[in-house]
């Protein structure tokens, strides 16, 4: 037992002085490697007499126990020396001037949004905008999306308490909106028929991955007006998909499918080669699908205050970032936000390459990758 209280006198002083981390741990697998002294000391119990096997097993888990803590606070104070002496020697002047670019680049989603624009401008759509942050009668209610909805459910969407001063309430709290057909109820609200929008702008849901990120961009287009059927449609979304991605000729197939805000209701898939190194728009015998569509449902402009004994339209709504991702080959929709200048370099434009229909969308030279 002297030997131990000596062992651990010596021990805990090394600790003290030692000056870094490497030195501790040298210290720290000595007394408690696989061959440290007191390692050695407990395998040596098996030999001893029952009393003293009990007696001297406590006094090695006490030393033990007392050198594992003043180990793991020296490593907290050598940890926080070496950082500071890290940050010390890394200082950056703030003042200095930045470092001389030739040339800034615009990010790809503010070129999609300048190319959307373009496009069904040209079809003579006026852009609309709204809130971010939605009350559910615009988000949910509106668009036919009853109170047990999927969408509506906490795991997917970002509620903000309506009143900060009471408990949180589902049922009455804003929404940070999950879609920007919000825009659509609002211009409704606001305007009467011919109505002839698209809303482009940003989205919130509660997802991350690869291909999902909690903020992200969509437009959505609606119109309404006397006579307007599912031709109209197609043939709007057939000249938009043949300019964004700048081909004469692109396979593309509705199919049908179910959102509570249309009905009928489609989903537009486009032709594709799709392969392990690429993907290429266009080509190949594979389908892609790229946005919903569908006729405006009679519920919907009731609560927009129009009649549709009178009136009909249609409306459709894609994800930007997607179809960013699609024509400029960008393979993990995370890039998109993490500001890295290098990636914005690869990826982005030149601030003069204005996209018009007249002189060109984008300055990649019309390839839709």
């Amino acid at each position: 037992m002297e030997n131990l209280d000596n062992l651990k006198s010596e021990v805990l002083k090394n600790i003290q002085a030692s000056a870094d981390l490497k030195g501790l741990d040298e210290i720290r697998v000595s007394i408690l490697g696989k061959k440290g002294q007191l390692t050695e000391m407990m395998k040596g119990l098996g030999a001893l007499p029952l009393e003293e096997k009990i007696a001297m097993g406590k006094g090695l888990n006490i030393v033990k126990s007392e050198i594992e803590q003043a180990l793991e606070a020296q490593k907290k104070i050598l940890e926080e020396k070496a950082l500071n002496e890290k940050l010390a020697n890394e200082t950056i002047d703030v003042t200095l001037p930045v470092r001389p670019e030739t040339q800034g680049r615009i990010h790809p989603i503010s070129k999609i949004y300048e190319e959307v624009a373009a496009i069904f401008g040209e079809m003579g759509f006026d852009v609309a905008d709204g809130p971010d942050i939605e009350d559910q009668f615009h988000n949910f209610n509106a668009l036919n999306m009853p109170n047990n909805h999927p969408a509506r459910q906490m795991q997917d969407t970002f509620y903000i308490n309506d009143n900060p001063e009471k408990p949180f309430d589902m049922d009455t709290a804003y929404v940070i909106r999950t879609q920007t057909s919000g825009v659509q109820i609002r211009t409704m609200e606001k305007q009467q028929p011919p109505i002839r929008i698209i809303a482009l702008g940003r989205t919130y849901r509660s997802d991350y991955d690869a291909t999902h990120t909690p903020m992200f961009h969509q437009v959505e287009g609606l119109i309404i007006d006397k006579n307007i059927t599912m031709a109209h449609l197609k043939g709007c979304l057939n000249n938009f998909m043949k300019a964004f991605f700048e081909l004469d000729d692109l396979p593309m197939r509705y199919r049908p499918s179910y959102f509570p805000f249309t009905e009928p209701s489609a989903e537009l898939d486009i032709g594709c080669k799709v392969t392990k190194t690429e993907l290429k728009i266009g080509a190949g015998t594979d389908w892609m699908e790229i946005l919903g569509c569908g006729m405006v449902h009679p519920s919907v402009l009731r609560a927009g205050g129009i009649d549709p004994d009178e009136y009909q339209g249609f409306a459709f709504g894609m994800g930007l970032d997607r179809i960013a991702m699609l024509k400029y080959g960008i393979p993990d929709l995370r890039l998109f936000f993490e500001s890295d200048v290098r990636w914005l370099k690869h990826y982005g434009f030149t601030p003069l390459d204005i996209s018009s229909m007249t002189g060109g969308l984008s300055d990649n030279g019309g390839l839709a990758r």
